[in-house]
């Protein structure tokens, strides 16, 4: 079983490698999570300011990084940027 940790990690690894996808595609590419999982997961990081969420014209929501989570990944090299970011964004919000 995945801790609250692990699972925002996850989808932020996956909302770096997709950016602009929808919480569906998501929830394909996070196998050994559950849909509520991921919701949840998302719902607490675009709570605490990691994502922004646009609704488009399907009625569904598009999933970005936050500016302020592009700016901390523009301040990172260029190796490792998926670790680096999620890490320091996780380490913030878990605190």
């Amino acid at each position: 079983m995945s801790t609250q940790l692990d699972t925002d990690h996850r989808v932020l690894e996956v909302i770096v490698q997709l950016p602009g996808t929808v919480l569906d595609e998501i929830v394909v590419e996070c196998p050994d999570l559950t849909w509520n999982q991921v919701f949840l997961a998302i719902d607490r990081l675009s709570r605490e300011g990691v994502l922004k969420l646009t609704p488009n014209e399907h009625g569904r929501y598009t999933i970005r990084l936050s500016n302020q989570a592009l700016e901390q990944m523009h301040d990172q090299s260029h190796a490792g940027i998926v670790s680096a970011v999620t890490g320091a964004m996780l380490n913030n919000l878990h605190r």
